[in-house]
C-alpha cells in the first residue's frame, strides 16, 4: 500500500469532487423525504381519528409530493453507494467488512420495508382499511428513517471507528462488535441531529407551499391547517435539533478536536475559550495558524466554546497549533504531536510490510508475534503514515468556519420563524392578506436547504484529510483510476443530477398548481 503515497493529487481532487457532488445532490432529497414522512403521517392520523374527507385529501396531496421526492432520492442514493466501489476501492477493501454491514442491513431491511409499504400508501386507499392504510403510511416513514439510521451509522463509523480490529494476515479491518458499531454514541447523536434537522426541512417546505396557496387565495383551509401542523413540527424539531447539536458538539470535541478547531478558526486553545460570533476570516486563503493568535476582528461569547465543547465554562479546548504540536489533556494523557504520529504511522506501515514478508516466507517464524505486537501498538496511528506534511492534517478553515455559522444562523432564524407563523396560525387568522409573511415563508425554503447542506459540509470537510478518522486518509483510500475518466464522470453526473433536480421541481410545481 505504500505506493499510494505518490498517487496523483489530481485524481484525489476529482474523486473527492465527484463524491461531494453526488452527496450534495442526494441530500437535497433525503431531508424532505424524512420531514414529509412525519407530517403526512400526522395528517393521515387526523383523518383516521375524525373521518373527515378534508384530512384525507390533505394527506393524499402531501403524499404525492413525498412520492416524487422519494423516487429522486433513491436514484441518487444508489449512485452514491456504487462510488465506494468504483472510486474508493482501497477503502472498500480495507474496511468493507465493517462499512458494508450497516449498508447491507439498510438495503435488505429498511429499503425493503419502504418499498413494500409505499405501494400500499399510494394505491391502497380503496383496497385496505383506514387503520391498515394509516399503518402503511407510518411504516413508510419509519422505513425511510431506519434507512437513514443505517447510513448514518456507516458515516459515524468513518468519523469515529469503533468495534473493529486490524488483521495483519488479511490486511483488513474486521468487525469485532456489530452492536458497538451500530450503537456507538457518535452514531446515535449523528442520527438524532440529522433526522430532527430533516423534520425542519419538511416543516419549512409545507409552510412554503401553503404560503404560495395563500398568496394565490387558493386552498386556504388546507393551507391554514397545514401551517398549523408544520409550525408545531418545526418548533419541536428546532428544539430537538438544538439539543442534539449540543450533544454532537461534545462528541466532536472529544473525538475530532481538529474539526472543532477548524469550525472556530481556533489556532491556540486553552481553558475558558470564547465562542466566536463573527470574525474576519479570509474565505479564499488558509490562515497562517502557526503565527496568528486568533482570527482578526473576532467577537466572541466569553467562555462559550468551552461550555459548548465540554459543558464547563473553564473546560480545555485545543486549537490547531495545540493539536499539531501535541498537548496534555485535562485527564493527564499526552496527545502526540503531528510529527510523532506520522513517525509511528510510518513505522506501522513498515512493520506490516515486514510481517507480511516474513509470514509469506515462514508462517511459523517466532518473530511474527513480536511484529504483530509492535503493529498493534502503532496501529492507532497507521493512517498518519501516509501524511507527508503536518499541514495536510488541518482542514480548510474558512469553509468550515463559515459553513458552521450559516448552519447555526439559519437554524436560529428558523426557530423565530416557526414561533411567529405558529402564533399567527393558531391564535390569529393566517389567511388574512399578509403577502410579506407568505414571501418570507417561501424564502425560508432555499435558506433551510443551504443550512442543511452546510451542516454536511462541516461534517465531511471538517475531518479531512481522513476518509476514516486517524485510520485512513483519502490518499490511501482512492482507486487506481485515470484522473480524466473521473473528471468526465463528474461532469456527466453534474448534468444528470441537475436534470433530475429540474425534473423533480417541475413535477412538484405541476402537482402543486393542479391541486
Amino acid at each position: 500500500m505504500t505506493h499510494l503515497l505518490t498517487i496523483d493529487p489530481t485524481l484525489i481532487d476529482w474523486s473527492r469532487a465527484q463524491f461531494a457532488l453526488t452527496a450534495i445532490y442526494h441530500w437535497l432529497f433525503v431531508p424532505l423525504t424524512l420531514g414529509l414522512a412525519l407530517i403526512m403521517g400526522i395528517m393521515e392520523t387526523c383523518y383516521y381519528r375524525t373521518g373527515k374527507r378534508f384530512w384525507k385529501d390533505t394527506a393524499v396531496f402531501w403524499q404525492r409530493l413525498f412520492g416524487v421526492n422519494f423516487a429522486m432520492g433513491v436514484a441518487t442514493g444508489i449512485i452514491l453507494e456504487f462510488e465506494f466501489g468504483t472510486n474508493w476501492s482501497n477503502y472498500s477493501w480495507f474496511v468493507g467488512d465493517i462499512f458494508g454491514a450497516p449498508l447491507a442491513v439498510e438495503g435488505i431491511v429498511a429499503f425493503f420495508m419502504e418499498s413494500t409499504f409505499v405501494a400500499v400508501m399510494f394505491f391502497g386507499w380503496q383496497k385496505v382499511s383506514r387503520g391498515f392504510h394509516l399503518a402503511a403510511t407510518w411504516l413508510t416513514g419509519l422505513g425511510a428513517t431506519i434507512s437513514a439510521w443505517w447510513i448514518l451509522v456507516a458515516n459515524a463509523w468513518m468519523q469515529n471507528p469503533v468495534g473493529c480490529a486490524f488483521n495483519p494476515d488479511t490486511v483488513r479491518n474486521e468487525m469485532t462488535s456489530f452492536a458497538e458499531v451500530a450503537l456507538s454514541p457518535f452514531a446515535v447523536d449523528k442520527f438524532c441531529h440529522t433526522v430532527t434537522s430533516a423534520w425542519l426541512v419538511g416543516a419549512v417546505f409545507v409552510c412554503a407551499v401553503s404560503s404560495w396557496y395563500l398568496l394565490r387565495r387558493r386552498e386556504q383551509v388546507m393551507a391554514r391547517q397545514s401551517i398549523r401542523i408544520a409550525s408545531v413540527v418545526g418548533i419541536v424539531a428546532g428544539l430537538l435539533t438544538l439539543f442534539t447539536g449540543d450533544l454532537s458538539a461534545v462528541k466532536v470535541a472529544e473525538k475530532q478536536p481538529m474539526k472543532l478547531a477548524a469550525m472556530e478558526a481556533l489556532y491556540d486553545g486553552g481553558e475558558g475559550v470564547g465562542l466566536t460570533a463573527v470574525a474576519a476570516v479570509n474565505p479564499f486563503v488558509q490562515p497562517d495558524y502557526a503565527k496568528d493568535g486568533e482570527a482578526p476582528l473576532r467577537i466572541a461569547i466569553p467562555k462559550g466554546l468551552s461550555l459548548l465543547a465540554t459543558h464547563s465554562t473553564d473546560g480545555f479546548v485545543p486549537g490547531v497549533n495545540d493539536i499539531l504540536n501535541g498537548y496534555t489533556r485535562p485527564d493527564g494523557k499526552r496527545e502526540l504531536s503531528a510529527e510523532e504520529k506520522i513517525a509511528r504511522g510510518r513505522r506501522a506501515i513498515t512493520t506490516l510490510a515486514q510481517y507480511r514478508q516474513l509470514r509469506s516466507a515462514n508462517p511459523s517464524d517466532s518473530r511474527l508475534s513480536r511484529l504483530a505486537d509492535q503493529l498493534k501498538a502503532d496501529m492507532p496511528y497507521f493512517g498518519y503514515g501516509y501524511i507527508k506534511d503536518r499541514a495536510e492534517l488541518v482542514p480548510y478553515i474558512p469553509v468550515n468556519f463559515y459553513a458552521f455559522r450559516v448552519m447555526v444562523g439559519v437554524g436560529t432564524l428558523l426557530m423565530l420563524f416557526f414561533l411567529f407563523i405558529g402564533h399567527l396560525a393558531w391564535r390569529c387568522d393566517v389567511t388574512e392578506q399578509r403577502c410579506w409573511l407568505y414571501w418570507a415563508a417561501i424564502a425560508m425554503l432555499p435558506l433551510t436547504y443551504i443550512a442543511s447542506e452546510a451542516g454536511w459540509i462541516v461534517a465531511e470537510l471538517g475531518r479531512q484529510p481522513w476518509a476514516i478518522q486517524d485510520m485512513m486518509p483519502t490518499v490511501a483510500a482512492i482507486s487506481d483510476l485515470q484522473p480524466g475518466s473521473v473528471a468526465f464522470t463528474f461532469f456527466l453526473f453534474l448534468v444528470l443530477f441537475t436534470v433530475l433536480l429540474a425534473a423533480e421541481i417541475s413535477i412538484m410545481c405541476r402537482v402543486i398548481k393542479n391541486k
